[in-house]
């Protein structure tokens, strides 16, 4: 199955400085014994970079600072088939995410948003074959700027949870969440088609609040999940957009991100979408 999906992703853009250690600090502890990593990151490129990768012809709308690296984050979306045009490089420093990841791949994650802060769509276009994916590491007013302007298909990873526009839960042809941020954002319930992760248990979707499809997910063996959601996110919207029902849609989503976490990157390599079909 061939998918031909224009994908516009409006987010965050950030360097990922990583500590790889045997367990997760408690509050005012140090464990020591870590392993240091530097890697571009971002939920909004990383996300950018997975559908790419997975086959979508993706453009990034975000900004990095002018510096080492912004420059650095830049060239890692080029890497992945990704378009820069409407990434904007600004006065000030990159966004910065310090992240600690265990053995079993659980993190604990601090964003710093830098250049994120200075996100505009000001100058981009939106066709009517276009899809949006945007999530909420920028202004949450940018990200509902981009709904009420795009003439597509608008989906929304509403992370981290925070409380949302009517206008923009309304707006959104799907809404992506983990199970924690559903919890968190009680108007969901309202929204008219919303993708739930549940981790090791799987995926569901639900339309105004009520379960129509669920996945299993694919066992694995976790080294990194940072970027596994995102990819997720990629691989959900361009599945539907492609015109998969919504159990297959998630069976390929679930895939791809059981892929995405045995890679240590934020931007893991994957094959063409295609390939996690099933």
């Amino acid at each position: 199955m061939e998918f031909d999906i224009e994908l516009t992703v409006v987010g965050s853009i950030n360097a990922d400085i990583s500590a790889i250690t045997e367990r997760l600090p408690g509050p005012g502890e140090t464990v020591g014994g870590g392993r240091l990593a530097r890697e571009a990151g971002g939920k909004g490129a990383n996300q950018a970079a997975a559908a790419a990768r997975l086959g979508a012809r993706t453009r990034m709308v975000g900004a990095v600072g002018s510096d080492a690296d912004g420059a650095a984050m830049r060239r890692a979306l080029e890497s992945a088939g990704v378009d820069l045009t409407h990434v904007a490089t600004v006065d000030t420093e990159t966004g910065t995410a310090l992240i600690v990841v265990d053995a079993a791949g659980e993190n604990q994650i601090a964003v710093c948003e830098g250049a994120n802060a200075h996100v505009s769509i000001d100058g981009v276009e939106f066709s009517e074959a276009d899809t949006v994916l945007a999530q909420l590491e920028i202004s949450l007013d940018t990200v509902t700027e981009a709904a009420r302007r795009c003439r597509g298909y608008v989906a929304l990873n509403a992370a981290p949870a925070m409380p949302l526009p009517a206008e923009l839960i309304e707006r959104a042809d799907l809404i992506i969440v983990n199970e924690t941020e559903y919890e968190l954002i009680p108007e969901l319930a309202d929204a008219a088609l919303v993708a739930v992760t549940y981790g090791a248990k799987g995926s569901a979707m639900l339309e105004r609040g009520q379960q129509v499809a669920f996945a299993d997910a694919v066992k694995t063996r976790p080294v990194n999940t940072v970027g596994a959601g995102d990819a997720f996110c990629a691989a959900l919207t361009i599945a539907l957009r492609a015109g998969l029902p919504y159990e297959a849609a998630l069976r390929t989503a679930n895939a791809v991100g059981a892929a995405a976490v045995v890679d240590p990157a934020s931007q893991p390599d994957l094959e063409r979408l295609e390939h996690y079909t099933t």
